[in-house]
C-alpha cells in the first residue's frame, strides 16, 4: 500500500491515516508531496490529480483502489487488518468510537479554519486573540473538553495507555491533528485531557510525525496567516 500525503507540518488530513498506519505497525510506502499551492497548474495539484480526480491528500493506494477519504481509509484498513483492533471490541465503546470521528470529520469548523495545523510553530498570543474574538472558536474548545473528557472519564482506566478507548484506535489517530493545534496556539485544556494530549504526543507514531513535521523546514505563507517568515 501506498499512502499519499502533503506537507507533515500543515497537513492535518495526511496525519490521520499515517499516524494510525505507524502506530499499528501496519507497512506501508510514504508518498509526500509538498504543498506548492493548490492553484490548478501547481505541481501539488498536477500530481495529486494522476492519483486521484480530487486532486487531494491523503490517498490510501492499494493496487488500483484510490482512497480519498480519512474515514473510508480507516474503515478499509480495519476491515483488512482485524487483528490490529483499530476500533474497540466492545459494541458500545465502538459506536461511540465511530460518533467522535464523525464529528471530528465534519465538525470544529471554527476552530479549524482559524487555527490551522502548524506543528512546528508556537503561537499562544494567536491563540488568546481567538479565544476573545471568536465566540464560535470558544463553543468548539468547550465541545472539545466535553467530548474528550468524557471519554477519558469512561475508558482511560481500562489500560496502561491511557487513551480515548482503552488501547489505541482509530479514535485517537483522528484526534492528533486537533491536539497538535492545542498544543501550538495554547488553547485551554483541563488537566485529564491535557495529560492525555501529552500521552498521545509521546506514543510512537504521533511522535514520529512531529519529528518530521519540525524537520521540513518548509514555509508555506498560504498555510501560515499569522506569519511572514518562519
Amino acid at each position: 500500500m501506498k499512502l499519499y500525503i502533503g506537507n507533515k507540518n500543515y497537513s492535518s488530513w495526511s496525519m490521520r491515516p499515517w499516524v494510525l498506519l505507524r502506530q499499528t505497525g501496519i507497512p506501508f510506502e510514504e508518498v509526500k508531496v509538498l504543498f506548492d499551492s493548490f492553484a490548478p497548474e501547481s505541481n501539488f495539484k498536477q500530481t495529486m490529480r494522476k492519483v486521484s480526480a480530487r486532486g487531494q491528500v491523503p490517498v490510501l493506494m492499494d493496487n488500483d483502489l484510490a482512497i480519498t477519504d480519512t474515514l473510508a481509509i480507516a474503515e478499509y484498513l480495519a476491515e483488512n487488518f482485524p487483528e490490529k483492533n483499530l476500533w474497540p471490541a466492545d459494541k458500545i465503546a465502538r459506536a461511540k468510537a465511530r460518533m467522535a470521528c464523525a464529528e471530528m470529520h465534519s465538525g470544529f469548523t471554527a476552530l479549524r479554519s482559524n487555527c490551522m495545523m502548524n506543528i512546528e510553530a508556537n503561537l499562544p498570543h494567536i491563540g488568546q486573540i481567538v479565544m476573545r474574538d471568536k465566540p464560535a472558536v470558544v463553543a468548539d474548545v468547550a465541545r472539545l473538553e466535553d467530548l474528550l473528557g468524557g471519554l477519558l472519564r469512561n475508558y482511560v482506566h481500562t489500560h496502561p495507555d491511557g487513551v480515548l478507548f482503552g488501547s489505541f484506535s482509530i479514535a485517537d489517530a483522528y484526534f492528533a491533528p486537533m491536539v497538535m493545534r492545542f498544543k501550538t496556539y495554547g488553547l485551554p485544556a483541563s488537566e485529564n485531557v491535557t495529560a492525555y494530549m501529552n500521552r498521545l504526543c509521546a506514543m510512537p507514531g504521533v511522535a514520529a510525525w512531529i519529528a518530521d513535521a519540525k524537520a521540513e523546514n518548509e514555509f508555506r505563507d498560504f498555510e501560515e496567516p499569522y506569519r511572514l517568515t518562519r
